[in-house]
């Protein structure tokens, strides 16, 4: 009996070896990377020509976390391959009590992209870049002279200097409105994200840029 039992459990073993390697093979086929596993970076776009350099938010540069632990102030310029989302994170972390809490601004951060998608139904990457575009002042003035002569003249700013105003600019505003609040930081910074990427006055980034940018334009 023993000898007629054998060639009956054999088969039925290879036939399940053969379903997990296709299951396997299925699964293994998802290659895209979306931040939080939610939000896709091939749509993004950057409408401002110039800041194409600056703001890495595609190829090499879309992460799963915004938190890669790469030694990005080693050489001038590197941060400007560090992942938009990431640096955004690293902005929050200012004021001494929050210095070096990745782990929490990675979770703000995480919670006001959910809260700009409900505020505004679209990629909510795309509203953080379209915010740092706005925000970022075009012109600035700088102290020219000596021997107790000054006087300020007007220069253009350079998109890298855009990039990193922008996004002071954008942290500092969140914080600010935060600050003894009964609003969490995340929609804080969600509401001064998505107002900045409309252009709206009622973000403090957007009054701050147009105050810098008035200042300059009086030193001309």
């Amino acid at each position: 009996m023993s000898d007629v039992e054998d060639p009956i459990e054999e088969p039925v073993e290879v036939e399940e070896e053969v379903v997990e390697e296709d299951e396997f093979v299925a699964v293994g086929g998802a290659t895209e990377v979306k931040l939080f596993g939610k939000w896709s970076f091939d749509d993004i776009e950057i409408r401002d020509i110039s800041l194409v350099d600056y703001i890495a938010v595609k190829g090499d540069h879309a992460t799963y976390l915004p938190h890669t632990a790469g030694r990005y102030q080693k050489k001038r310029f590197r941060k400007a391959s560090c992942p938009i989302v990431e640096r955004l994170a690293c902005c929050l972390m200012r004021k001494g009590r929050n210095s070096g809490k990745k782990l929490m601004a990675v979770r703000i951060v995480q919670h006001t992209l959910e809260i700009i998608h409900l505020l505004t139904d679209q990629n909510p990457v795309q509203v953080v870049v379209d915010a740092i575009i706005n925000s970022g002042p075009r012109e600035d003035s700088t102290r020219v002279g000596g021997a107790g002569v000054v006087r300020r003249q007007a220069v253009d700013m350079s998109p890298f200097r855009r990039v990193n105003y922008a996004l002071y600019l954008l942290a500092t505003g969140a914080r600010e409105a935060s600050f003894r609040n009964l609003k969490t930081m995340a929609e804080c910074l969600a509401e001064e994200l998505v107002n900045a990427a409309r252009g709206s006055s009622n973000s403090y980034a957007i009054k701050k840029k147009d105050e810098i940018e008035r200042v300059s334009k009086s030193n001309r």
